[in-house]
């Protein structure tokens, strides 16, 4: 029998207004905070941890675009700008498989505190969502709970940058969670030190691996073909013979994935070797019990790495992510719900709010922007139904399966972010509703912002 209590009646004090407030700080809520106070007005950012930059600071997922290659075409903005800033900030190093930047976890948290700071957004650190606050149908602000106790924040719109969809759902726009069975494993990032950056490249060199190799064990992902051939910094034969060993319990034989970069000092960042099926990122518990699973599967990668890999004999844990890694989970029911026909096959929408190459990573499959290729961003994938004052960003947007394979990725998150929060920022000034905004207005800022949005 279910128990309840009652909680009494209470005031709660608001302790702020803002016009626009963006609940949850990474790539697709960071950018929304930057793009809505260039955008000319007041902008509140919340974020339940302690720094900015969610999936790429708490979790330690550095490798921002690392699908870059020579044809890849993209939009700019913001997610360039989080690169370019990084490598200024001395917080970027070369990614091993693109053209591009892995953000330093650490050193990203002071590349957000300087952006957010330069734009005079108000932050708001250590403060959790709880609740919406709402007019009917309409959100008007956020109940907050931390060290110092329940309180309220009143704003004009709001932009549920959750990732869970957890606002938008609370509001009663319709949403669906991808069932648990089928939901894309989580991750438990974590970095290594003590590697002999020589010995490891030359292991590397002398036994290169590609993305074909990505289909072995376990795991079998489909390409264009085009992938096959390219080089991976893939991790595999480690952990099968490690498994053949005895060395790892058998039933771990889900470990393996990429390393990020190497370093002169012998750290190796981004260790993306632990796949956690089943978790839910909805349910505390399952995230508690998965986490504690993922830190245990990391000491027996660590213990293979030893073992099997050239340099890595002296290998030892540096850190873990400062919390586990989702990829899926809640997405709303928007106004238009992204096809896999538009992320393989070139979407383009009217009221598109930026590009994002031809790039798909998850469900078993991966398709690389080597080609030219790109879809649209279309703002209506933003718009919940049935709530007023709200838009959703990152990888919450709506879309089919497939379709949240490519739009899930960080830098796509911080595409639709810089979207969201021109919207959300010119609808205040316009003093007009979400959905009845002029694309024409938001595509102007858009360019002035440096996106390209066709």
């Amino acid at each position: 029998m279910r128990q309840t209590i009652t909680e009494p009646a209470r005031e709660i004090d608001v302790i702020h207004q803002t016009d626009v407030l963006v609940i949850g700080s990474g790539p697709g809520g960071l950018a929304a905070a930057l793009a809505a106070a260039r955008a000319g007005v007041a902008v509140t950012l919340l974020e339940r941890f302690g720094c900015f930059g969610g999936n790429i600071t708490t979790v330690g997922v550095e490798g921002f675009a690392w699908y870059r290659h020579e044809q890849t075409v993209e939009a700019g903005g913001i997610g360039w700008e989080f690169e370019e800033r990084a490598k200024a900030m001395d917080a970027a190093t070369p990614e091993s498989q693109s053209l591009s930047y892995e953000l330093d976890a650490e050193g990203f948290k002071l590349v957000a505190d300087r952006l957010v700071e330069e734009v005079g957004i108000h932050p708001m650190l250590h403060r959790l969502f709880v609740a919406p606050i709402r007019e009917g149908n309409r959100i008007t602000g956020a109940i907050v709970e931390s060290k110092a106790g329940r309180e309220a924040i009143l704003a004009r719109r709001v932009i549920d940058a959750t990732g869970d969809a957890d606002i938008a759902r609370m509001m009663g726009a319709p949403s669906h969670k991808t069932p648990v069975e089928e939901m894309q494993a989580a991750s438990v990032m974590f970095h290594i030190a003590g590697v002999d950056k020589q010995k490891f490249m030359a292991g590397v060199q002398a036994d290169p691996q590609t993305y074909k190799n990505w289909s072995t064990g376990e795991w079998q992902v489909e390409t264009s073909g085009k992938e096959d051939d390219m080089f991976s910094p893939f991790l595999a034969k480690p952990f099968a013979q490690a498994l053949k060993d005895g060395l790892i319990p058998a039933h771990l034989n889900t470990i393996g994935g990429t390393w990020g970069a190497v370093h002169d000092s012998g750290e190796m960042t981004y260790m993306n070797l632990v796949h956690l099926a089943g978790c839910d990122g909805t349910d505390p518990d399952s995230m508690t019990r998965f986490e504690i699973e993922g830190r245990k599967q990391a000491m027996h990668a660590i213990r293979a790495l030893k073992a099997y890999t050239p340099g890595c004999d002296g290998a030892r844990l540096r850190n873990f992510g400062m919390t586990i890694g989702i990829r899926d989970t809640r997405k709303i029911d928007a106004v238009y719900n992204m096809t896999e026909a538009d992320v393989r096959h070139e979407g383009r929408f009217e009221d598109s709010i930026g590009i994002y190459p031809e790039f798909i990573d998850g469900y078993g499959v991966l398709i690389l922007p080597t080609t030219g290729r790109y879809m649209q961003i279309p703002y209506r994938a933003m718009l919940p139904k049935g709530v007023e004052g709200l838009l959703v960003t990152g990888r919450a947007i709506g879309g089919d399966r497939i379709a949240h394979a490519a739009t899930r990725n960080m830098a796509c998150c911080a595409v639709a972010g810089q979207g969201a929060g021109i919207a959300a920022a010119l609808s205040v000034k316009a003093d007009c509703d979400l959905a009845a905004l002029s694309l024409t207005q938001v595509q102007k800022e858009l360019k002035r912002q440096g996106v390209r949005i066709a």
